[in-house]
């Protein structure tokens, strides 16, 4: 004799569509911005800021320390870089032998200096930074209403089989364990999300949250702060329309930020190294005189 199917818990043809359409919905999201965040390589910075064969061979030979802090500030003042070390020192990488951009800094794991490094995640093996930040916030957040999703159309049937007005043990387990795996997830992911979206609003990286940036007249944790919304352009670009999809729309090119000080930044955010020479080579920015007096440290 063949069993009875157990009685469908979805009978209505339009709650099933809506469930399914808005369920696959948020599941492509899910896995199209997981899929930006791991395979989106961290971008390194470019060959304007490495030091040339001549100048590294240079650099390399000099034993004095004065002498080579000429050599760092010599390089450092044609290029667009405004922060500096804990001690006022040019930010060099001697494992990658450049002068590292503004928020550039130096991942051990994928052994290479990373633009606007944020984080080395491992929940997604790569380095988050300015190539895909917006990939993984937007990860955070679909993940995060995937999991509400789950466990909103779980519950009502968690209660039902918690009130006895469904009875099938097998499915009981299920409804379960699906329901406080989903919850489990949404909780962690509000508190890292949260942060995330606080770290946006104020135009800080996760590195900069814990050390506030040096800049020539010192640390300042709101130095690259222009206000929320040009915050969040920053991250997401000035097109509305892509904000919420994992493409590509971040401003600038992870070299050059503006800066809240205006003595600072003269510059806006330029898009080619090109436009920055014309205007920065005109005059020489304010403190780069005293770089050479400054103590160089060297960061890893």
């Amino acid at each position: 004799m063949v069993p009875a199917l157990p009685p469908l818990t979805v009978s209505n043809p339009v709650e099933k569509v809506a469930y399914l359409v808005v369920f696959h919905i948020l599941f492509v999201l899910f896995v199209w911005t997981y899929w930006k965040s791991v395979f989106t390589l961290p971008i390194q910075p470019g060959k304007k800021f490495h030091m040339s064969y001549a100048d590294q061979e240079r650099y390399e030979n000099e034993e004095r320390p004065e002498v080579q802090r000429q050599i760092l500030a010599e390089i450092a003042r044609k290029l667009p870089v405004y922060t500096r070390t804990g001690s006022g020192g040019i930010r060099f990488c001697d494992r990658c032998q450049l002068i590292k951009p503004d928020r550039c800094h130096h991942c051990s794991v994928c052994a290479m200096c990373v633009l606007k490094m944020d984080h080395h995640c491992p929940w997604v093996n790569n380095c988050i930074g300015f190539s895909n930040y917006k990939f993984f916030l937007l990860f955070l957040a679909y993940s995060l209403l995937y999991c509400l999703y789950i466990a909103a159309t779980v519950f009502k049937y968690f209660i039902k089989y918690w009130t006895g007005e469904l009875t099938n043990g097998r499915s009981k387990f299920h409804i379960l364990f699906l329901l406080f795996v989903a919850i489990m997830f949404f909780v962690s992911l509000m508190f890292l999300f949260g942060y995330h979206c606080w770290l946006v609003s104020r135009n800080r990286s996760t590195l900069e949250a814990f050390s506030a940036p040096v800049f020539q007249n010192g640390p300042d944790k709101n130095g690259f702060n222009l206000g929320f919304v040009k915050n969040l352009q920053q991250v997401f670009g000035e097109e509305k329309k892509l904000w919420l999809l994992p493409i590509a729309s971040s401003q600038g090119d992870g070299h050059f930020f503006p800066m809240r000080a205006l003595s600072e930044a003269r510059n806006p955010l330029l898009t080619n190294e090109e436009q920055w020479e014309e205007d920065g080579l005109d005059e020489e920015p304010q403190g780069s005189g005293e770089a050479s007096s400054l103590a160089i440290e060297r960061e890893t």
